[in-house]
């Protein structure tokens, strides 16, 4: 055990972790589903890239700097924008990619201030050892959460066409014979935030919990902080996916106020 009481995991125990690899590359062989090549690459990139953030923080912790905790979030950031531009389904033009962009900054901007500034009062309020994790966790789950207010809106702007059309013809707003699907793609995004904080504490204790219990911190202050953590989240995802949907349906729209999609 380390000083706080955490069991140290060491190189043979976390080797016996992979058999649970293992026993998934068996599963997929036994159905024959072709999979065992990205479960494979998955598990070697996810081992290699938590290996090598785990020398970057401790160097950052040992030197903190502001730049160097501002550097560490703006490439999360871009990193979590191009994954959204990766896992939309639908053809996302260079009009939606600018408003995903600037949405998330902004969002994630604004949300990582208040957060760090007033929930927490860090002092310095760069201290890695808090902005890195926490901004890591509130954009990972807007990254989520806008991938799915994407692909909801340009399929919505899609199958219903004819409906959005129809609107305008007799006389409706852009904004208004959009509303429909702009609210149900606000509301696919925020479901699995949602759902998450109604299991949490019953049905799973979630990670950042976890960890600091194991790391001897009391259960008590690990609560304070998970619920602080997951009220942030849902704020900046809600934030982030509604500036998002209210930016980008313009792009359907000409300065004739017609509806105008692109095709692949």
């Amino acid at each position: 055990m380390d000083e706080g009481g955490a069991i140290n995991i060491g190189l043979w125990q976390l080797v016996a972790a992979y058999f649970f690899i293992l026993l998934l590359l068996v599963i997929v062989k036994l159905k024959k589903i072709p999979r065992e090549k990205l479960i494979v690459i998955s598990t070697i990139r996810m081992t290699l890239q938590l290996i090598l953030v785990g020398y970057i923080l401790i160097f950052i912790f040992d030197h903190p700097h502001p730049m160097l905790t501002l550097v560490v979030i703006l490439f999360m950031l871009g990193f979590a924008i191009l994954n959204v531009y990766q896992r939309t389904k639908e053809l996302m033009h260079l009009s939606i990619k600018k408003m995903v962009a600037l949405s998330m900054i902004i969002g994630v901007g604004f949300s990582l201030v208040f957060f760090m500034l007033v929930v927490l009062q860090l002092d310095p309020w760069y201290d890695p050892m808090y902005f890195i994790p926490i901004g890591g966790m509130l954009i990972g789950n807007t990254m989520t959460g806008i991938s799915l207010g994407v692909n909801n809106l340009l399929i919505g702007m899609r199958e219903q066409k004819e409906k959005v059309e129809g609107a305008l013809m007799l006389g409706a707003t852009p904004k208004q014979a959009s509303n429909g699907i702009i609210n149900e793609a606000f509301d696919s995004a925020i479901l699995p935030t949602i759902n998450s904080m109604v299991g949490m504490g019953i049905v799973f204790l979630p990670g950042m919990m976890t960890g600091q219990i194991i790391s001897g911190t009391s259960p008590l202050v690990a609560v304070e902080y998970q619920i602080a953590i997951m009220l942030g989240v849902a704020g900046t995802v809600s934030l982030t996916v509604v500036i998002f949907l209210h930016l980008a349906y313009k792009t359907f729209f000409n300065e004739r106020q017609q509806l105008r999609l692109k095709r692949k």
